[in-house]
């Protein structure tokens, strides 16, 4: 598993590539906790293009960067999850944070400018 984390003034846009199971999970929360706790973060785009694989802790990663978020009444968006991470998002009542694009419309997105 390998992930970046690159930032664009509020918005954090970590990169998740091959696969994220329990193991992995913990070696990238602490990480991604650090980025929320230095307190400038409005929201985060989740960029799974590149991920194949996710288990049900891959969901706990993200809600729980949703709670940790939710004192600073931030963001979460999905990007680009596979279709079956998609069927996943949607049991676990995190459909409405999936998204379909570029990072560049997700930034916008989340700045609150969309077009059409």
């Amino acid at each position: 598993m390998n992930y970046e984390i690159n930032m664009e003034n509020d918005i954090a846009i970590i990169r998740l590539y091959g696969e994220l199971d329990h193991h992995e999970t913990e070696k990238i929360r602490t990480d991604i906790s650090k980025t929320i706790l230095k307190g400038n973060l409005h929201t985060i785009i989740w960029n799974l293009e590149r991920l194949n694989f996710m288990d049900s802790s891959g969901v706990g990663l993200i809600l729980g960067r949703m709670r940790e978020l939710s004192a600073v009444n931030g963001r979460t968006i999905i990007l680009n999850p596979s279709n079956t991470m998609k069927k996943i998002f949607q049991f676990s009542g995190l459909g409405k944070y999936v998204m379909e694009g570029k990072e560049e419309e997700a930034i916008l997105y989340a700045r609150g400018i969309v077009n059409g």
